[in-house]
């Protein structure tokens, strides 16, 4: 029987950890199959606060997670198949670990990008292949970049993207783009921007030190080729991790936890959602951080409140 427990890790869910486990309230943090979430997956990171000559997505997160531990917060690894939230205690079957008891739910889990599943994508992610314009696009100054896609993220960071590259292609399936009009007319007039329309990617091409160019599909004249850049972005979306909830939790369209507004509360009292998971906007390292610290005070508050109770009866 727990007081808190996080379920996830990542900038939120280890901020989470170090705010609950400083006030004194242990919290339990249950790791999933990628420890320290999506920011694992990057090189170096110039824009979190406090670190002017950046530090690696690895080393910020095993610092993030040593400091929660320094205060008492308790780290294990397992994948939660199902939560119970119809009443408290809330319960959760943990694989490999039984059911666990809490008192409140922090939930943090993310949101993964969805990658194009051909050779070479994920072999050079971090030499090259990234999901992120705004985390990876000032390491491309100066250089030809593809961005895949054809809805309104793909186009808002082809756009930013321009920013830093001195070209950027954008590659999409089909002829039509499903981006709004706004969307599409303001990249069209953006001279740094190429059009690869009717163009199915193959293959990332790489070479010893990272991304060459990506190998496509013409659709409409059946030959292969390949685009040279020595970057390219995916930007077919993202899909947020709450299937274990089992439609408990509110959530919109897409899968996305919704939250009180400026709390991180959701439908269900001592339930709490930060980070990616519900975030449908920023995404970024230090606003899931801001989070993460908003959902463990949200949660202390709670725990109070139910011992107050406790105290009055």
């Amino acid at each position: 029987m727990y007081k808190s427990i996080i379920v996830g890790t990542g900038p939120a869910g280890l901020t989470a950890a170090i705010y609950l486990a400083r006030a004194n309230l242990n919290p339990l943090v249950i790791e999933g199959p990628q420890p320290g979430g999506q920011l694992t997956t990057t090189t170096e990171i110039e824009n979190f606060p406090g670190f002017p000559e950046g530090i690696l997505g690895t080393e910020l997160m095993d610092n993030m997670r040593a400091q929660a531990e320094r205060f008492g917060a308790k780290f294990v690894t397992g994948w939660v198949n199902s939560v119970e939230l119809g009443e408290r205690p809330f319960k959760l079957n943990v694989e490999d670990m039984g059911t666990l008891e809490t008192d409140t739910l922090i939930i943090s889990t993310g949101a993964t990008a969805k990658y194009l599943g051909i050779p070479g994508e994920q072999d050079n992610v971090g030499r090259g292949v990234s999901t992120c314009a705004t985390c990876d696009g000032f390491f491309f100054r100066g250089k030809e970049i593809i961005v895949v896609g054809g809805g309104d993220s793909a186009l808002e960071e082809a756009g930013f993207l321009t920013r830093f590259a001195s070209k950027v292609t954008l590659v999409h399936r089909r002829e039509e783009l499903r981006a709004s009009k706004i969307m599409q007319d303001r990249v069209r007039d953006n001279a740094k921007v190429e059009w690869a329309l009717s163009r199915t990617p193959l293959e990332v091409v790489a070479g010893d030190n990272g991304v060459t160019g990506l190998k496509v599909l013409n659709n409409e004249t059946g030959e292969e080729q390949i685009i040279e850049a020595s970057g390219v972005f995916v930007a077919i979306g993202h899909h947020p991790n709450t299937a274990f909830l089992g439609g408990q939790i509110t959530t919109d369209a897409n899968g996305y936890i919704v939250t009180n507004p400026g709390t991180s509360e959701t439908n269900i009292p001592g339930v709490f959602a930060c980070g990616d998971v519900q975030d449908t906007r920023y995404r970024q390292a230090i606003t899931a951080a801001g989070s993460g610290c908003k959902a463990a005070m949200d949660a202390e508050k709670y725990i109070e409140s139910l011992e107050h109770s406790a105290v009055m009866l």
